[in-house]
């Protein structure tokens, strides 16, 4: 197995570590830390399931950065996350670290740290390129914001998916639901909450679950759903269950955790919701139409049919779970 390029950097010499804390910030569950000193590590993870992997691995987690001597910020997808990261590590930490792979836009944010700080020692490694330099206040303007309202009317913040507009299979998804939905539901995946609103308009809803994976989200979805029978979980919906049950749940399940379309995380969500569900449960979900989603939703429910789609999206309904 190849050195990963923070301990290549490391052990040949070329990074030298200050002593103190070190804050690695949004590492997946798979990032190499074996060399730093484990004692002086602080994971920060928004993402459920990389923060509860982390812990159960033994290393102290935390769901925001906390201000160390060393901050080693992993690339996000979502340049601006990334550019609000390293803004906020330069601002506490003696020396930062920014590692990422290219097809995450590395090189890209390499580019744009060069043009405010000069020449940047780096490695370039593994699809991927690491770099580092001292703390500074010049990246002050890259800092986010508190959530905010975009031109949808919702509230998003930085690295939340459809950040800048509503996503059209979420709302392909909510004109499509009945006019009156069961009493106990849930939404799997909420994101910032779209759907929440259109589901609580519905005749017959009780309350009404969000289950959402990642902080910076929920965190949106809380100011945007504001209708006291919704209760909001940071949780992977994967691995979500309520007792006795819901009555019917929605979803518009992720795709990919990186740029490849990973059709198997959305047949956890189907085979999560299918065991969430009370025996006469009901689910709507929304999937990209290339998709092979009808298979995995006939194993886990005996009635399966799509209500509405457009070239691009369907809407399928399923009912009966057979756990």
């Amino acid at each position: 197995m190849s050195q990963s390029r923070l301990s290549t950097a490391i052990e040949d010499g070329a990074l030298v570590l200050p002593k103190g804390k070190i804050a690695v910030m949004r590492p997946p569950a798979d990032y190499d830390v074996a060399a730093l000193d484990r004692d002086e590590i602080i994971i920060s993870q928004g993402f459920y399931p990389d923060f509860t992997a982390w812990g159960d691995a033994g290393y102290t987690v935390t769901a925001k950065a906390e201000p160390s001597d060393v901050a080693i910020v992993v690339v996000p997808r979502a340049k601006a996350l990334a550019h609000a990261m390293i803004a906020e590590a330069a601002s506490w930490a003696k020396l930062v670290i920014v590692d990422g792979m290219r097809t995450d836009g590395v090189d890209s944010i390499f580019k744009d740290c060069r043009k405010r700080l000069g020449d940047l020692p780096s490695i370039p490694k593994g699809h991927g390129r690491i770099f580092w330099f001292a703390g500074t206040d010049k990246f002050a303007d890259w800092i986010a914001p508190p959530p905010q309202k975009g031109a949808h009317g919702s509230y998003t913040t930085a690295g939340v998916f459809s950040d800048g507009a509503i996503d059209v299979g979420s709302a392909l998804l909510a004109e499509a639901l009945p006019e009156k939905l069961p009493a106990k539901m849930a939404d799997f995946g909420a994101g910032w909450g779209y759907l929440a609103n259109p589901v609580l308009s519905r005749k017959g809803v009780q309350s009404l679950d969000l289950v959402e994976a990642e902080a910076l989200s929920l965190s949106c979805a809380r100011l945007n759903v504001t209708d006291p029978r919704a209760h909001f979980h940071w949780a992977d919906a994967t691995q979500f269950l309520s007792k006795p049950g819901y009555d019917g749940i929605v979803m518009n399940p992720p795709f990919h955790t990186g740029r490849a379309a990973e059709p198997h995380i959305g047949r956890a969500f189907i085979a999560a919701a299918s065991r969430a569900l009370a025996s006469h449960g009901k689910l709507w979900m929304v999937a990209n139409r290339h998709l092979p989603y009808e298979q995995t939703l006939r194993d886990h429910f005996r009635n399966v049919d799509e209500i509405a789609g457009t070239g691009a999206f369907k809407v399928l309904h399923a009912t009966r779970p057979t756990r």
